[in-house]
């Protein structure tokens, strides 16, 4: 290993355990370092991930190393929403926050996240379009059925345990096929360029390492950093239902941000588009299906969860935002000016919270699947593609 890539390892660890220091010896920071520090443990964090996600192929299939890295990243939004739905079950109010972070999630991860793989992809490698694997019909797939089916739960007004078997089924369907794709011997770049040509036992140890320090440096990190930004949010006066749907996802979900821009930063656009797929399937059915079941646990019996009418308003614009997306990449191919719309559709809706600008949005985007669908050349013959790759043909 070069030296300077041996400095940049030495950094990253550092950069990760300072919090982990800071967090087990009980030392209080004032602010800004109360929000900074665990801000840059989790940064720092998503380079071993990325790291550790590029061993793993020597190992596991390439789908299950990319969905293993997605589920990692997402923990510390999991880890926030579940304990929003356990104290709604005594404290009510908390629905709406439980809601507002997964909503604000999915919709920050294909709005920002998607678009700026592109984005970075173009800037860095002067290409604007992004072909993906035929192996990556699994994961749209998998989006495209959660998605149909969350659109039946705003029209129930209620997140049930029925909701929560098919999608933790799905989920798990996805996981199981993941570990039957095929394997492929990856191409190694960067600081653990000279970790790749380790004896075999050498390098899985030196794999789990990276997973289990950074998975534990972002769990760690992932409620102060939040806490912080919505401290700052309060000072400028800001309603908690944004700050929650919008800052508190952006603290937690910026791992899998950065990680998917190293990637195609790097040149590897399929693989960071597929880590972002594979949390969009991921929060789809993983993330909402935990939420009545963790609601349920703390009630001490099997309830609904409930929810207002803004809240059903959020899902369905979530869920057409999904749709959308998913018939944009259904032809494998994600543009620059597919990004672009997604961009701009997400960013003009932060200006307009009232629920007529919600269900204007909503029927936007399925308009424009619609047309999508519709338009491009080969999108029947792709669907058809999708189809077989979720009945395993």
């Amino acid at each position: 290993m070069k030296k300077t890539d041996s400095l940049f390892v030495f950094l990253i660890f550092l950069l990760a355990g300072q919090w982990i220091f800071i967090k087990n010896n009980g030392i209080h920071l004032p602010q800004p370092w109360l929000a900074l520090s665990p801000g840059i443990a989790i940064f720092a964090a998503s380079f071993m991930l990325s790291w550790g996600a590029e061993l793993a192929q020597f190992e596991i299939p390439k789908a299950l190393a990319l969905a293993f890295l997605a589920l990692v990243a997402v923990l510390p939004e999991y880890a926030v929403d579940m304990y929003f739905a356990w104290q709604a079950a005594t404290q009510p109010e908390y629905i709406h926050y439980a809601t507002a972070n997964m909503t604000g999630a999915n919709r920050l991860l294909i709005g920002v996240g998607w678009a700026s793989v592109v984005f970075m992809f173009f800037i860095r490698h002067k290409k604007g379009e992004i072909i993906l694997s035929p192996a990556n019909r699994l994961e749209i797939s998998a989006l495209l059925v959660a998605t149909l089916y969350c659109f039946s739960i705003p029209f129930k007004h209620s997140l049930s345990p029925i909701d929560s078997l098919f999608l933790l089924c799905l989920f798990a369907w996805y996981m199981f096929r993941a570990t039957k794709a095929k394997h492929e011997e990856p191409e190694i770049e960067g600081p653990i360029k000279k970790i790749a040509k380790w004896p075999r036992p050498k390098r899985i140890t030196a794999t789990l390492f990276f997973f289990i320090v950074s998975g534990y440096a972002i769990f760690i990190a992932a409620e102060p950093f939040a806490e912080g930004l919505l401290d700052a949010g309060r000072h400028f006066q800001i309603e908690e239902f944004i700050l929650v749907q919008w800052l508190a996802p952006l603290a937690s979900e910026s791992p899998e941000f950065i990680i998917a821009l190293i990637f195609a930063f790097r040149g590897m656009a399929s693989s960071a588009l597929t880590t972002l797929i594979s949390s969009k399937v991921n929060q789809w059915t993983l993330l909402v299906g935990m939420l009545p079941l963790v609601y349920s646990l703390a009630s001490g019996q099997l309830l609904a969860m409930p929810m207002d009418g803004r809240q059903s308003e959020e899902i369905f614009l979530t869920a057409a935002q999904s749709l959308f997306a998913v018939v944009v990449i259904m032809n494998l191919r994600f543009s620059i000016t597919e990004a672009l719309i997604l961009l701009v559709l997400f960013v003009t809706q932060l200006f307009f919270t009232e629920a007529k600008s919600r269900h204007i949005y909503s029927f936007v985007y399925i308009g424009l699947a619609i047309g999508w669908f519709l338009i491009i050349s080969g999108n029947r013959k792709s669907f058809k593609g999708l189809a077989k790759a979720f009945i395993n043909k």
